[in-house]
């Protein structure tokens, strides 16, 4: 076989992606980066009027983008995502697991119904989504992609100032759920791999970042400075696309260099 080219091997044409949390912040991103590649996208979020900007920002740009008002959260919900999905796109090619939540408390004080939030989102909800979306595709096809974005607050502790329990917890669970899956999966052709996002400023990072200040944060990091709309695009084609058919099972954090000095 003749090599492919670069060009060749980063293009998605043909593909169908589905990208929960996508109606803003990296979820958006990401799925920008995958239409630009070639994909075709659905996008699903609660907000449907959140869901329909952010579609009609991506037809604007060319892509082929469809959404989906759905609560990650909710194995019933998860269920109608997928199939609608196949339904209205065709088989899904690529899973992009985004749908997030986060609580700050302090450990000792922090909500146990909180807890469940999180882990029922951040987990629960990416293995209820995978399970079914493989069940009903991408296993028999024998082939599939699927991207689950962790965080660099699941590689470790924060400052004490950051009193994330729950959400450190679970975003530890998806780096460990994405290597279990990937040595399960493997025999299917399934590539499962995770990114580690560092500070980006969106909606869920606000308070964050008011509170520490975004130039305190940016100091932290060997770059100096925080991620932008542009900085998760390559990771996600690279992952998506068959420029990466031999990674799998792996997280790279995508955040200035701060998991180096922090020793994450």
């Amino acid at each position: 076989m003749t090599p492919r080219t670069v060009t060749q091997l980063f293009d998605l044409s043909g593909r169908t992606a589905l990208v929960t949390g996508g109606s803003r912040g990296l979820g958006l991103q990401m799925a920008h980066a995958l239409g630009e590649a070639g994909a075709r996208v659905m996008l699903a979020a609660r907000k449907a009027d959140e869901l329909e900007e952010a579609v009609a920002e991506l037809q604007a740009a060319g892509i082929d983008a469809r959404w989906t008002a759905a609560d990650c959260a909710r194995e019933d919900d998860l269920r109608r995502l997928a199939d609608t999905t196949l339904e209205r796109m065709g088989p899904i090619d690529i899973l992009v697991n985004n749908a997030g939540a986060a609580w700050g408390a302090p450990a000792e004080d922090h909500p146990v119904e909180a807890w469940d939030k999180v882990m029922n989102l951040n987990v629960r909800g990416y293995f209820i989504l995978s399970q079914h979306v493989a069940k009903r595709c991408m296993i028999e096809r024998r082939s599939g992609r699927i991207i689950n974005v962790a965080s660099i607050a699941g590689l470790g502790g924060n400052p004490p100032e950051m009193q994330t329990i729950a959400y450190n917890t679970s975003k530890g669970a998806v780096i460990n759920f994405t290597r279990a899956l990937a040595a399960e999966w493997g025999k299917y052709r399934i590539n499962v791999n995770a990114i580690c996002p560092g500070f980006f400023p969106s909606k869920m990072t606000a308070g964050t970042l008011r509170n520490l200040g975004e130039e305190r944060l940016a100091a932290h990091a060997p770059l100096g400075r925080l991620g932008d709309d542009e900085d998760l695009k390559g990771l996600t084609v690279l992952y998506a696309s068959d420029a990466g058919k031999h990674i799998t099972g792996q997280w790279l954090a995508v955040d200035g260099g701060v998991s180096v000095v922090t020793g994450g």
